[in-house]
């Protein structure tokens, strides 16, 4: 496998630098939100992120039918780890798991209605899976649809029940949303649905999460969803969900974060001085730091794996042949990008020593504060996406053939 850009590649992460220095702005770019930095929650950051669209950044790798230009995914790779990088927002939801789900699935009204708003980036979309009793596994979701024929005589769905851990439902416009339409299937019994986030009869309530974010719980009482917002077939929702899933697991926990926060703990330890005695003398830091970089090497090339991988799935798809999407090369990056950046945090706070507990953005603090909050945010990052273990389970089963209950 060659592991280099070509010298195109090379020269759009170039245009992509210059593009992010002369934007540069920290109410759009703030490396201390960690994963959370890719959210586009403000103002500033939706208009930042318009600009992009006018870039024609934001539809890479779709049709040029549906206003993209039919590029590769390496480039889609190469801007979002820019973007994380600096902390900013990254393409995520819009493009990639609704927009390309729409694409392959979606109707001509759907179509029509939201691909040039998400190209524009002229919506914001929550996702909504996770249910009390159904996280990494998705396929137990029970909101539930209940087929009827609205006052109006529109044909449609009637939806009841709660969703959780909705990061973005607070800010934005429309929902995509797992339903329950066959009780008697777990797996060929989801529909997915669009439902604008301000219809009467949903309720949206905020829960803080450790990381000092916010995400959300989403009530659904009596909420009429009209069959021209039923995405591809009925039931045949957790097919889509799960190949939508494998992007989810790549594009949300890009490397970029991870290697600059081991920049900022290496920098910390060439100067730092603790009894006299500077830090990186001491051999079991010297250790720790030479293992940390070597995994991030791993790390890297995981995902660059997935990348690849991805782009040969793109031509199969193009050319119309039969493909295998990169679901074991997905985990295997999602399992291992994850652990090691909470292994990464673990070592910054023991290497800071006490003052390592203080507050993020404290002047004084080691490393200014950062340590602690990766503590607090990266056990986030091993559960979003399918927890590590559920990634364990699926390389288990995918890539070592071993049986479910093993």
């Amino acid at each position: 496998m060659d592991f280099e850009f070509t010298p195109e590649q090379q020269q759009f992460a170039v245009d992509v630098k210059e593009f992010l220095d002369a934007n540069d702005d920290p109410d759009v770019f703030d490396v201390t939100r960690e994963n959370m930095a890719q959210i586009v929650d403000t103002p500033k950051r939706r208009a930042f992120m318009k600009s992009l669209g006018h870039k024609g950044w934001l539809g890479i790798t779709w049709p040029e039918e549906y206003g993209g230009t039919d590029g590769e995914g390496v480039y889609e790779y190469i801007l979002n780890e820019q973007l994380a990088g600096r902390g900013g927002p990254q393409i995520g939801k819009g493009v990639g798991i609704i927009g390309k789900t729409l694409i392959a699935h979606g109707s001509d009204k759907l179509k029509a209605e939201f691909l040039p708003q998400i190209l524009e980036n002229d919506v914001e979309f929550a996702v909504g899976y996770s249910e009390p009793n159904a996280g990494s596994d998705a396929a137990s979701m029970r909101l539930k649809g209940e087929r009827i024929t609205s006052d109006a005589g529109e044909d449609g769905w009637l939806l009841n029940g709660q969703k959780t851990w909705t990061t973005s439902a607070h800010f934005a416009e429309w929902y995509w949303v797992g339903v329950r339409t066959d009780p008697d299937n777990k797996h060929m019994g989801i529909t997915l649905m669009l439902v604008p986030l301000d219809q009467e009869g949903i309720t949206i309530n905020g829960i803080w999460t450790m990381g000092d974010e916010r995400t959300n719980e989403v009530w659904f009482d009596d909420v009429f969803v009209s069959d021209d917002y039923v995405v591809g077939q009925v039931n045949y929702g957790f097919r889509y969900i799960s190949q939508a899933l494998d992007l989810e697991r790549f594009t949300m926990f890009t490397m970029s974060p991870i290697l600059q926060r081991l920049d900022l703990l290496t920098d910390y330890v060439k100067t730092a001085v603790r009894d006299g005695e500077p830090l990186r003398n001491d051999p079991k830091i010297r250790a720790r730091l030479a293992q940390l970089h070597t995994e991030a090497e791993v790390a890297r090339v995981m995902g660059l794996k997935f990348v690849a991988e991805a782009v040969k799935v793109e031509y199969l798809v193009k050319a119309g042949k039969p493909y295998q999407p990169p679901t074991v090369e997905a985990s295997e990056y999602k399992l291992f990008a994850t652990e090691l950046s909470k292994r990464l945090a673990d070592a910054a706070m023991d290497i800071g020593g006490p003052g390592s507990q203080l507050r993020v953005k404290t002047d004084d603090a080691p490393m200014k504060g950062r340590s602690e909050s990766t503590y607090r945010y990266t056990v986030i990052d091993t559960i979003g996406g399918g927890s590590s273990e559920i990634q364990k389970n699926i390389i288990a089963r995918r890539a070592m053939g071993l049986p479910k209950n093993f």
